[in-house]
């Protein structure tokens, strides 16, 4: 379950990503989505390391959350380092919508698979 629950999340935050820049008429071209992906696929790295280190399941609900804490807070701190900037509506509509997904598919999958 470890392996489906790091391919759904790795997927997530690339829809993520690329929704951001189509909607925000950034281009969607592999150099631009990598630029935009890796402060946010490193917070991922994070935080399936920490899930790992603690002995969580990838797939409860709560590991969700966890992720999102991880994935927009180093993230951010990556995207601040790197120049390519962040505003407090940004973080609060990537919290959001992260959370929406992290979360709501381990919901999905946990009330169908009981």
């Amino acid at each position: 379950m470890k392996k489906i629950a790091t391919l759904f999340d790795f997927l997530i935050v690339l829809i993520f990503v690329v929704i951001g820049r189509h909607n925000h008429d950034h281009g969607i071209t592999l150099k631009g989505i990598a630029s935009t992906f890796w402060p946010f696929g490193v917070g991922l790295l994070f935080g399936w390391a920490y899930l790992t280190l603690t002995h969580r399941n990838f797939i409860a609900r709560n590991c969700g959350f966890y992720l999102v804490i991880f994935v927009v807070a180093v993230g951010m701190i990556l995207r601040v380092i790197s120049g390519q900037g962040i505003a407090l509506s940004f973080v609060i509509v990537a919290s959001l919508l992260l959370t929406f997904l992290l979360v709501g598919w381990r919901i999905i999958f946990n009330r169908v698979s009981n």
